[in-house]
């Protein structure tokens, strides 16, 4: 089969699932409860005294934040204002004129709050040095994020199903560290990992009418994006070290990783799955057997892990010391 008879297929069975994609979405608005940044920020012309005096005292607890949650806050903002891509590709792989693209939208306008809620929020308590931060940004809009999905639109349902798992953790998690400091903060990032939740199981399900039509092409898709997800914003300068940061607080890390792949294939029922043919068999034998290599791959990085100072512009250079005893 060539390449682009495959696509072709893979297509019809995207408009197949429509009418699943219909239903998923009605459910999400059933769920959720639109909000708006300007909740948790005031920022009105008819500002109040009151009100004034609220973001006075924000930026007085902000101030004790440590500074791994501030690389923490960061490193999610950064994600979330990379949405231009993410829309691009969702359209790209999706489609045009079809309950997908009605998808996109929706979830785009939804996304767009969480950058937004989080810009205010690190700019109107001064957290950042913010010309740095925007450099930061800017360069990740501009070096693109293109995955090597070979217009499988089969690796994109996979990959938002792991990514929007993975980022529900690292903000509620960044949350519960910040809430020592600052309960606005874990307010705005609780009301982001909600939505993260709700679009994991949009996506989730989504790849679950995947899984019942096409299961053996399914699997095989997932199989590529699942042992070691393409994170965005890999390409910024300084990226890796953030992230090293990060998991080095605690907030984040391989471990979390393998905690999302395994709830996205136990949602996914890979295990129960039972195919029809040697390829659908050895893509889920695969597959079953990725948690443990994040295993592996996660006590490596933990036993070469040594003492290592940290700094950031975007945090005026101060350094960050984590101390490692080696045995």
């Amino acid at each position: 089969m060539t390449a682009s008879t495959e696509l072709s297929e893979k297509r019809e069975v995207l408009t197949s699932l429509e009418p699943l994609v219909e239903k998923l979405m009605q459910r999400h608005l059933d769920e959720r409860r639109l909000w708006m940044p300007s909740e948790f920020l005031p920022s009105s012309e008819g500002i109040t005294d009151d009100q004034e005096q609220y973001l006075t005292d924000l930026r007085e607890r902000a101030r004790g934040l440590p500074d791994p949650v501030r690389v923490s806050l960061a490193l999610n903002l950064l994600t979330e204002e990379g949405l231009p891509h993410f829309h691009r590709l969702i359209a790209v792989h999706l489609g045009h004129g079809n309950a997908w693209e009605r998808w996109n939208f929706l979830w785009t306008a939804e996304e767009d709050r969480h950058g937004c809620a989080l810009h205010d929020y690190v700019r109107d308590t001064r957290l950042f040095n913010m010309e740095a931060f925007e450099k930061l940004q800017y360069l990740y809009l501009e070096a693109g994020f293109d995955p090597e999905w070979h217009d499988d639109p089969y690796q994109l349902l996979a990959y938002t199903s792991l990514q929007e798992r993975a980022t529900q953790a690292a903000h509620a998690n960044t949350g519960k560290l910040a809430a020592n400091y600052d309960p606005v903060i874990q307010r705005i990032l609780g009301h982001i990992a909600a939505d993260e939740s709700r679009h994991f199981r949009f996506y989730r399900d989504a790849f679950c009418g995947l899984l019942e039509t096409d299961s053996t092409r399914a699997m095989q898709s997932a199989l590529k994006v699942t042992p070691r997800l393409a994170m965005p914003g890999h390409n910024i300068a300084g990226y890796d070290d953030m992230a090293d940061v990060v998991h080095r607080a605690g907030i984040y890390g391989p471990r979390d990783y393998r905690k999302v792949v395994q709830q996205c294939l136990d949602s996914w029922g890979i295990a129960d799955l039972v195919p029809s043919d040697a390829a659908g068999r050895e893509a889920q034998d695969k597959l079953m057997a990725v948690p443990a290599r994040l295993d592996k791959l996660a006590s490596l990085i933990e036993r070469r892990m040594r003492s290592k100072s940290f700094s950031f512009d975007f945090i005026n250079r101060r350094v960050m010391e984590f101390e490692i005893e080696v045995a």
